[in-house]
């Protein structure tokens, strides 16, 4: 039953952070969305179909960009016009402590799940682990990275709105997918996996 009160759930614009992000990705800021999507399909096709490369791109725009700001400055001492509006380039303590803290919490992450799979003790995270890099490799074998990223920013300017369109409809089947999965899985874990010997605890002492 409270599954079922909508006042339960978290809204997809919540649960993407509810910020400036969020409002881009569910296009109710249409200017973002708009410019984040052209702007990805022009580097995309750039980088993919016309061979640009990346390199020399992004050297060419600074370049560019470099030269603009040296001549309008230039211009604006001679003509008495106001300089260049330029922020503030650089970056607080605050952000990058918590640019760290974010880093060390999913490197001890990665790290724990690392330690873990070498110890042996975990055969279902060693299983896991093995088909989701799998499936990244399966994938990487079809796509360029390029490529990939540009499905990414077009999925997640898509995704998300269909979701929020049609959050109802869509958990009722990935409920049922879950329960059909999870069946699954626990018919595998008591046939197969149970029958792994895994290390005892006196074992792990001795490591």
């Amino acid at each position: 039953m409270g599954d079922s009160n909508p006042t339960s759930r978290i809204s997809v614009h919540q649960a993407l952070g509810g910020g400036p992000v969020a409002d881009v990705l569910l296009w109710r800021k249409w200017c973002g969305g708009v410019v984040m999507l052209v702007s990805s399909t022009t580097l995309w096709y750039l980088f993919e179909r016309a061979g640009y490369n990346f390199l020399s791109f992004v050297a060419n725009v600074l370049l560019l960009l470099v030269v603009i700001l040296f001549f309008w400055a230039k211009s604006a001492s001679l003509l008495n016009r106001p300089l260049p509006p330029l922020p503030n380039l650089e970056i607080s303590e605050k952000t990058v402590g918590k640019v760290a803290d974010e880093l060390q919490v999913w490197i001890n992450f990665a790290l724990s799940i690392a330690h873990d799979i070498a110890g042996g003790r975990n055969l279902k995270l060693f299983l896991k682990v093995a088909v989701c890099l799998w499936l990244v490799l399966y994938i990487g074998s079809l796509f360029n990275f390029l490529t990939l990223v540009y499905i990414g920013v077009i999925l997640g300017l898509s995704v998300p709105v269909v979701y929020d369109k049609y959050q109802h409809h869509i958990d009722e089947k990935l409920s049922v997918a879950h329960t059909i999965i999870l069946t699954q899985y626990r018919k595998i874990d008591e046939t197969v996996l149970r029958k792994f010997p895994l290390p005892s605890n006196k074992e792990k002492k001795m490591q």
